[in-house]
């Protein structure tokens, strides 16, 4: 939560705040709390459906039988589970498809399947290269977008662009030449051309909830291209297979039944009590062609070259079904080997073939609920209607902007509303029993001893997750990573705070924290070392929800607070190794930000000491410390103020991390004799600025301010007896809380900080030097001038700027560069402590813009970088978006008003790159619009 201009946000919230609680979307909420709660009969489990399904199950660790490092797939190796499996062989840990929901456990699943009448298969999932296959690492090669949401899933609206022919062969072969030739760039499915002539379909998918489980759905396909094109829509309901792979008592089926023209019923049975567990039907209107069944069943012969036994329709079913009758001209013997005459199954399609004249739309309308009725779709287009105006009614009360003011407002509203949907798009049930995963499944064939030793997995044993998570981007990263999710949490804790403090709670429950204290990194090794941020995202969404909707709700953060104690303690113990108050160790979640691998170290013979790693724990001791003083638990406030100072005066004082000569803080690097600065001007000397709070001595009238009981006691203590420490120590409101010794004052109100003006300035120097950090689209990770060598063990290695994806350090599969390009979620740390450096040092404390001489507050600099930022999304002068690289297309209608949040983007011409879905972090670009709307109000 911004500290810039508190007092009119605090004014701006509890003006509309009546408005806000009086929409139809938080009742929605406040019934779901109370059904989570069991004490109020009105509860409702508004989210047991919503947008759960991931856009990539195959590829992952989950699926993945092997070792670690064949999770791409391997065809000699069937424990493993590539892409080209997907198509025929069923899951173990859940379900992807297009446009996607289920309910909260994933057994039942609805998406969106099509076929464009020419593509070698039918589309039931994204298509994407894999790890290995791309130049930098895994990518989605499609359009889509996340158009709306609300915290319930209410109403959801999403969009994908269908070429006429998907040119799989052509995306697959260039890239493989671009990654043979080291070409610079990416592939992507906008440079095959297939969008210039509109030779596509848009297809437009969308949810409105009339009930708990009753879903009205809409699909609406366009032929946005020049000719008369056939489109075959495939609306699919699937079960879940679990059955196959461990032992249960249910049985689900899926049956034909011949009410409205035809619908499905949707059974699942308890086959030891021989009732029925749930009930409900997917009815159907319009001209449909057929309702198509199948069994959600592995092909062993199309998957394995291996005999199915006798059994008979499988998971490819439909797809071969499609691809036989239209176009392979198979007979009806053949066809009847893919889809069961009897019309059950636990997999099934409604297929509408659409003939769509250039321009034309046409509207599919189903319902998917737990009514046994004859009129389906009496009031569906007004539950639609009635949906959106509360998405709008919503959304308007939250945003500072007007949804039907001028141009520029409009802009702002719509950048902002995308970046909420995509937030919300990007839940996902996520599945994975390590201990289950580890053994293998009873019906299943043993694993590899090589798999139950996985050193990545073998310490996780007590992980169980079955939960709905924030993923980073459900097709690039569709598994939870720790400290992505806690910023995530500071995004939607703006529009459902309840979800957020959910999140965060998760990954300190004991089926995620590790006994010792450590959280889970993410899926490809949760032993990594993350940034320790989850203290200042708890602490940020207990004040959103505090100053937006009026709770304090200090169970939350006692909750949380308990459980970081013990993430704390881990870190001490584990990561400061010598004792020293350095912490190194891990890769810290800034991949090949360093001008080593530091995954590697171990093996090559070096360690670290890091200035960012040990500058994040100081921000972590801070976070706990302004936690402990709110729940006024004072002895805990005091510890971690002493790690602090401890941390502060090894940074500032002890081992060289700060050089007072160039004015930047640097790692060092220690083999042996050897100890060795490294002077690289990245990220890793600006994050000792985010170590910055607000203190405030609340307990005067318990204490008397020189007991040691109190936090102003506490530090003149350690003025008078640990000057070692103190000394040159740059807690910048130090000397004011001495100056008040002999005046009676016994109140202590400030900040306390790692860094003091002086050194503040200095690194606000490069910061803000477009030579260096600064570019037009925010700062930049690594400073445009580097150009570093370092010898050691008879190797060279080099740092350099790389804008864009990295060429020349490809870690970890090389899909993410922290040497160049500009990253939103460390800008947004970097705005906050801006802030709050201003809130204390004031509007007489200003820095120099070096290209321009311009003197501005740090709440200037600020507001600059935060529209810097925005700007990435913004329309400019030529009605371009910079986040499209200046591609033509997104200048087009029907594309200029879609904006795809990516994982990080150019540090000179701010384009978008890496993950083109990660709404994720890059969804914060929300809280700056959330900022600046109102304060400029």
């Amino acid at each position: 939560m911004s500290t810039h201009n508190d007092k009119k946000l605090e004014d701006y919230y509890s003006k509309n705040r009546d408005k806000l609680l009086k929409t139809q979307e938080r009742q929605r909420i406040t019934q779901y709390m109370k059904y989570l709660n069991n004490y109020d009969p009105q509860g409702k489990n508004w989210r047991k459906w919503g947008c759960y399904l991931s856009e990539r199950q195959w590829g992952t660790i989950r699926e993945n039988y092997s070792t670690i490092d064949k999770s791409w797939g391997d065809s000699s190796d069937p424990a493993t589970f590539g892409r080209d499996q997907a198509l025929h062989r069923a899951y173990r840990w859940g379900e992807d498809g297009i446009a996607g929901i289920s309910d909260d456990q994933q057994y039942l699943c609805f998406s969106l399947a099509m076929w464009n009448g020419a593509d070698p298969c039918i589309k039931e999932r994204l298509y994407g290269l894999t790890g290995n296959e791309g130049n930098h690492g895994e990518d989605v090669k499609e359009y889509y977008f996340y158009l709306d949401n609300t915290p319930t899933h209410s109403y959801m609206k999403y969009l994908y662009k269908y070429p006429y022919i998907y040119p799989y062969n052509y995306l697959f072969d260039e890239n493989e030449n671009h990654k043979k030739n080291n070409n610079p760039f990416e592939f992507e499915l906008v440079d095959t051309k297939v969008f210039s002539d509109n030779q596509y379909f848009d297809v437009q998918i969308e949810y409105a909830k009339n009930d708990v489980e009753d879903i009205c759905i809409r699909i609406t396909a366009t032929n946005c291209g020049p000719e008369q094109k056939t489109l075959h829509l495939l609306p699919t309901v699937l079960f879940r297979n679990i059955k196959f792979f461990k032992n249960n008592n249910f049985e689900k089926t899926l049956n034909y039944v011949d009410k409205n023209g035809g619908a499905i019923e949707i059974i699942q049975r308890n086959t030891v009590q021989n009732t029925v567990a749930s009930q409900m039907w997917l009815y159907t209107q319009g001209d449909m062609n057929n309702i198509l069944f199948t069994e959600n069943e592995t092909d062993n012969e199309a998957a394995f070259k291996s005999s199915n036994n006798g059994r008979s329709y499988f998971k490819n079913g439909i797809n071969n079904y499609i691809l036989g009758k239209y176009k392979n001209n198979s007979t009806d013997a053949e066809l009847a080997k893919f889809i069961n005459p009897q019309k059950h199954g636990t997999k099934a399609s409604v297929h509408y073939e659409l003939s769509l004249n250039p321009g034309q739309s046409k509207t599919v309308n189903l319902r998917l609920c737990n009514e046994d009725t004859n009129q389906p779709f009496k009031g569906f287009d007004s539950i639609f209607d009635k949906r959106i105006k509360e998405a709008n009614d919503f959304y308007d009360a939250i945003s500072p902007f007007n949804r039907n003011g001028n141009d520029a407002e409009k802009e702002l509203y719509n950048i902002q509303r995308q970046a909420f949907a995509g937030m919300l798009w990007n839940k996902q049930f996520y599945n994975f029993v390590v201990n289950e995963w580890l053994d293998g499944d009873p019906k299943q064939p043993p694993p590899s001893d090589a798999h139950k030793k996985e050193y990545q997995m073998s310490n996780w044993k007590h992980l169980y997750c079955s939960d709905i998570l924030l993923m980073p981007d459900k097709w690039e990263y569709p598994w939870f990573a720790a400290w992505d999710l806690a910023f995530h949490t500071v995004t939607v804790g703006i529009i459902d705070p309840e979800f957020a403090k959910h999140q965060l709670l998760l990954m300190v429950m004991e089926w995620y924290m590790h006994p010792n204290g450590q959280l889970p990194a993410y899926e490809w090794n949760f032993n990594n070392i993350n940034p320790p941020v989850h203290a200042w995202a708890a602490l940020n969404v207990y004040r959103q929800e505090k100053m937006i909707y009026g709770n304090e709700d200090k169970e939350f953060l006692q909750r949380i607070f308990d459980k970081l104690n013990m993430n704390f303690t881990w870190w001490v113990n584990q990561v400061d190794s010598e004792g020293n108050n350095i912490f190194a160790g891990g890769f810290l979640g800034l991949d090949n930000i360093r001008i080593f691998d530091l995954s590697k170290s171990k093996e090559q013979g070096f360690s670290l000491e890091q200035a960012d790693g040990t500058a994040w724990m100081a921000m972590f001791c801070l976070n706990m410390m302004k936690i402990a003083n709110e729940l006024q638990k004072y002895d805990l406030q005091r510890k971690y103020l002493q790690h602090f100072i401890f941390i502060s005066s090894a940074m500032n004082n002890k081992l060289g991390l700060w050089d007072d000569e160039k004015g930047f803080f640097f790692d060092w690097v220690k083999s042996g004799t050897l100890h060795e600065r490294l002077d690289v001007y990245s990220l890793v000397g600006l994050v000792p600025l985010f170590a910055i709070e607000e203190v405030h001595d609340n307990m005067n009238e318990e204490y008397e301010s020189e007991s040691f009981f109190s936090l102003n006691g506490t530090l003149k203590w350690f003025a008078n007896n640990r000057n070692d420490l103190i000394k040159g120590n740059p807690l910048i409101n130090l000397d004011d809380v001495l100056d008040k010794e002999g005046t009676g004052s016994s109140s202590l109100e400030g900040y306390i900080s790692l860094v003091d003006k002086n050194k503040l300035g200095r690194i606000l120097e490069k910061v803000l030097d477009s030579t260096k950090f600064l570019s037009e689209f925010g700062v930049r990770s690594l400073s445009k001038d580097s150009n570093f060598n370092f010898y050691f063990n008879q190797n060279t290695y080099n740092i350099s700027y790389e804008p864009a994806e990295s060429n020349k350090v490809k870690i970890m599969g090389g899909n993410s560069n922290w040497r160049g390009p500009v990253w939103v979620c460390i800008n947004y740390l970097l705005i906050e402590a801006l802030r709050k450096f201003h809130a204390y040092l004031g509007d007489d404390y200003k820095v120099t813009y070096p290209n321009t001489g311009e003197q501005k507050t740090l709440n200037e600099v600020s507001d600059d970088l935060s529209n810097r930022l925005i700007n990435i999304f913004r329309k400019n002068t030529n009605g371009q978006r910079p986040v499209y690289g200046g591609q033509e297309l997104f200048t087009r209608p029907g594309w200029d008003n879609l904006i795809l949040f990516y994982e990080y983007f150019h540090g000179d011409i701010g384009a978008g790159l890496g993950a083109s879905h990660q709404t994720g972090w890059t969804g914060l670009v929300a809280n700056l619009l959330q900022d600046k709307g109102i304060t400029q109000k």
